[in-house]
């Protein structure tokens, strides 16, 4: 793709996933913002939409921690469930994290929450299980748009902490 092409995608893009495309620019990341044909909103939706895997798309789960009311990130593969015992294990307990405090603490909308840009301190926690795949997928600030990015990449702009909190079946076997 030539930088007119992907200035001009870029260009076409909702605010928040704008947003996400200058932060991306600012950090030196190269690969555009992919605006989906459909939505995005779900780790299914997501992987139909780009052709990948399930497993490829870095789902973010928001918590709010009860102690402070800071809010937890999870970043896992989409193929797994996150496992909150897991999760409150490391940051202490938690709470649910309605529509209207993931907005407040991340700046995005509950279907396009990024993982980086957040304007508010944000715990990150990263999946181990995302570390097998040399490229994941993350939302970009809009149901409808995406980002793709190695993990160690996701891991230095988030400062996440590589953790293990998926539920994984008992054979323990990756899905495709």
């Amino acid at each position: 793709m030539s930088q007119d092409e992907s200035t001009a995608m870029e260009n076409s893009l909702p605010e928040s996933a704008q947003r996400v495309a200058d932060l991306l620019r600012t950090l030196g990341h190269r690969p555009p913002v992919v605006r989906l044909p459909a939505s995005g909103r779900t780790s299914a939706e997501a992987a139909a939409g780009l052709g990948c895997s399930v497993a490829e798309i870095a789902k973010s789960i928001v918590f709010r921690q009860l102690a402070d009311d800071t809010a937890v990130m999870v970043v896992a593969s989409g193929a797994y469930r996150v496992d909150e015992g897991r999760v409150a294990a490391l940051v202490g307990p938690l709470g649910k994290a309605d529509a209207a405090f993931v907005r407040e603490h991340t700046g995005y909308a509950i279907g396009g929450v990024c993982p980086l840009g957040h304007p508010r301190s944000t715990i990150v926690l990263v999946d181990r299980l995302l570390l097998a795949f040399d490229r994941i997928w993350a939302a970009a600030g809009h149901p409808h748009c995406v980002f793709s990015l190695s993990p160690q990449e996701l891991l230095a702009m988030t400062g996440g902490q590589v953790v293990d909190v998926a539920e994984v079946p008992a054979a323990g076997h990756l899905p495709a």
